[in-house]
């Protein structure tokens, strides 16, 4: 049974610190892809990458092209070139595998220096793939899978796939994304040292959502509580979300000087590398305070959506498929009652939403090293939404073993963060479940009341 009741609230988690990836995580990384890529008889990959989409350039290279795009060309025998623009050529000697640098200036910034005779095409010629037979292309869309018939659909620009149609006249263009993400992608299993990379931005979410939970009170402003939402000038993953009343008022979507009022809807949202936090609720103290429209707002929406983050929690394990936990969600929390449009649950890494495995009918397997957000969203017309979207992982008793004896410090978090979810919260989680923060599963839909939270008797 879901209450509201006292509960303690989290501790923000201390001491966290940045954990680099080693190179021989680097080096296993390519060594997994030239595997897929020998598999799938590819000659090479081009690995295409922006500020906003360049998870799979960044998982081989260590960095992203920030302001301009760039192209990570990898052959079969493991040689590499870096397509760069004017500001980024110096970065090529940064990246984690050996590469050699190609400029291009088309990827600068308007109106930066074009100082280049070349074509589009003649600076391609320079990436070796002229005779090659098959070329994967890697943008950030798998399209949902890599069947026959979106194996042909790119998200590269156009200017590229025409250049690299034009020096690769005889080869054979394939969507390649799918050897990252989804099903059996490389990007979706991490190491114990990939996890805690990752576990130190989903920690640092959770202590922001913390924080600004903790922020939150009539008359102040969404711009007070977002100060909040940042920490050491880290990346964020997602666009930064403190929004009291009703959203994108005049197309805004950020924090603005909107003043917290009695009876508002709030959502809060942050998020880092490794994964992000979201909050939803009614800034009020208690359910007298609701809006007359709505005081049925506990037992029609709050409560049924945290028993389904409850069984989502208590029932996700290694070895089961993606439908079943699809289904078991749908039999929870009904889709056509309760509105959620989203798969409920995908993968996280370097971006906030990798892929996915959990959608109808899906015969994908969860595996252990697999990072997850909780990720239901209700949408019930006339009510305020309700969020702890949070995120954790699923690691085998060897994965496990790992992570305690290398990250002695991050294992003890965890291990916290298990006894808080049992304990405080009341949800049985197994030990195959590695919370990624402290608020993972904290969920409190009055936000002006800083004592209650749901809890499972």
């Amino acid at each position: 049974m879901i209450v509201l009741d006292k509960v303690k609230f989290p501790e923000k988690e201390i001491g966290l610190q940045p954990v680099q990836l080693t190179d021989d995580t680097m080096s296993k990384r390519k060594e997994i892809i030239l595997s897929k890529m020998n598999e799938q008889n590819f000659d090479s990959l081009v690995i295409w990458a922006d500020l906003e989409h360049g998870g799979n350039f960044e998982y081989l290279v260590g960095f992203l092209p920030r302001f301009e795009e760039a192209l990570l060309i990898l052959h079969k025998d493991g040689s590499a070139q870096l397509v760069l623009g004017n500001e980024n050529l110096n970065k090529a000697s940064k990246s984690r595998i050996k590469a050699d640098p190609i400029h291009m200036p088309h990827f600068s910034l308007p109106n930066q220096p074009m100082e280049t005779t070349k074509t589009i095409d003649e600076i391609l010629v320079g990436c070796g793939i002229s005779n090659d037979k098959k070329i994967g292309i890697v943008g950030w869309k798998n399209f949902t899978s890599h069947k026959e018939e979106n194996c042909k659909l790119f998200d590269l620009p156009a200017f590229i796939l025409d250049g690299l149609r034009a020096v690769a006249c005889n080869a054979e263009f394939v969507n390649a994304t799918y050897l990252f993400i989804g099903e059996n992608g490389a990007r979706t299993i991490n190491n114990a040292n990939e996890f805690a990379h990752y576990e130190f931005g989903a920690a640092l979410a959770g202590n922001c959502i913390l924080d600004a939970m903790k922020k939150i009170d009539k008359g102040i402003s969404e711009m007070e509580v977002a100060q909040c939402l940042d920490a050491f000038g880290q990346y964020h993953s997602v666009v930064t979300i403190m929004a009291t009343g009703a959203r994108f008022e005049k197309a805004n979507m950020y924090p603005s000087d909107k003043k917290i009022q009695l009876q508002d809807t709030l959502s809060i949202t942050t998020g880092f590398k490794g994964g992000l936090q979201s909050r939803g609720g009614y800034a009020v103290y208690c359910e007298d305070e609701l809006p007359e429209a709505s005081k049925d707002y506990l037992d029609r929406v709050a409560k049924p959506y945290y028993q389904a983050v409850v069984s989502w929690l208590e029932n996700i394990k290694i070895g089961m498929k993606g439908h079943e936990l699809y289904d078991l969600i749908d039999d929870v929390l009904p889709k056509e009652k309760y509105g959620w449009k989203l798969n409920p649950g995908h993968l996280c890494a370097d971006e906030e939403w990798l892929s996915s495995p959990i959608y109808p009918k899906s015969e994908e397997v969860l595996k252990s090293g697999m990072l997850f957000q909780i990720d239901i969203i209700p949408s019930v017309p006339g009510y305020g939404g309700i969020s702890c979207e949070s995120g954790i992982m699923l690691a085998d008793a060897k994965l496990r073993k790992s992570i305690q004896e290398d990250y002695p410090q991050v294992w003890k978090r965890v291990c916290e963060r298990q006894a808080y979810i049992r304990n405080e919260l009341g949800i049985n989680i197994s030990e195959d479940i590695i919370p990624t923060s402290i608020a993972t599963a904290f969920c409190n839909p009055f936000l002006l009341n800083k004592e209650v939270a749901f809890k499972q008797k």
